[in-house]
């Protein structure tokens, strides 16, 4: 999180550019961190239009794959340690609080990831840090170019690593062992390192980057978006799921679901016989 006082009552500077939405393909939105002088650092003037930008796309029916980057050459470096912005809504607060309500807008980035209906992928671009690493890891698929690398900052810092969910969600990602390795040494892992572990899916040019990202999102796109969206809903419950016997019996409610409120099954069933791409209507 911002390591600076996190409250004041001048903001870095204007932050209605600092997050940018446009839509490259039909139903996918692009949205980009756009502070590069900043290497678009978690400041909470980027981070408070981020969520609403994120709350924002979620409610586009037309959105149904958001594309997540950074402007310039990195993807998000963490705590701004020039100015940490302004918490909005703290007036008459003290410090103590003002921590808490700045913990809470952070956390609540992460969580609107998580809850929003359409999957999201990170394009990670370049360093990913602090904050930043746990940005990209809160997304559903990550995608990286030749130059992106990841640290856990909050050991350099004297701090801890854990922050914004991190030590829940890597050692799912990648293993406990790699991910105490990895937080508890504040090392860089570099973008060939980060998908050998498993880390990202893949590791492509620069210049390839968005397009690969969009390539992957049109074959999300082109099944049905109910199936997707339950997928990704299941896939997240499983990683919290009490048990394996619960977590069939969740996901048989969800398959039961589609299968007996939409035609999507015979629908495919159909497009198979003749040869031509399913259209699910769900």
């Amino acid at each position: 999180m911002p390591s600076d006082t996190p409250a004041s009552d001048t903001p870095a500077s204007d932050s209605t550019a600092f997050v940018l939405v446009e839509k490259p393909r039909p139903g996918i939105a692009l949205v980009t961190l756009n502070r590069p002088d900043r290497m678009n650092a978690m400041a909470f003037d980027v981070m408070v239009p981020l969520r609403e930008t994120l709350e924002a796309v979620a409610a586009d029916n037309e959105v149904r794959v958001v594309v997540l980057t950074g402007a310039g050459h990195g993807f998000c470096s963490g705590a701004d340690l020039q100015h940490a912005g302004r918490v909005p809504g703290v007036e008459g607060l003290t410090r103590t609080s003002i921590a808490r309500r700045s913990m809470d807008l952070l956390n609540n980035v992460m969580l609107t990831i998580r809850r929003m209906h359409q999957p999201v992928i990170s394009a990670i671009n370049g360093a990913a840090i602090g904050g930043g690493f746990c940005l990209a890891v809160g997304t559903d698929i990550r995608i990286a170019s030749e130059d992106a690398y990841f640290r856990a900052a909050g050991i350099n810092n004297g701090l801890t690593s854990a922050e914004l969910g991190i030590s829940y969600l890597l050692p799912r990602v990648i293993g406990t062992t790699r991910a105490f390795e990895i937080m508890l040494t504040g090392r860089d892992v570099d973008s060939t390192e980060a998908e050998r572990i498993g880390l990202v899916s893949r590791v492509v040019p620069g210049d390839k980057l968005l397009e690969t990202c969009y390539d992957t999102a049109d074959q999300i796109i082109r099944w049905s978006r109910v199936g997707g969206e339950l997928t990704k809903r299941m896939l997240w419950s499983g990683l919290e799921a009490g048990s394996f016997e619960s977590h069939m019996q969740h996901e048989g409610m969800a398959q039961l679901y589609v299968r007996l409120t939409t035609e999507n099954f015979d629908e495919a069933v159909r497009a198979r016989k003749d040869r031509r791409p399913p259209v699910f209507e769900d």
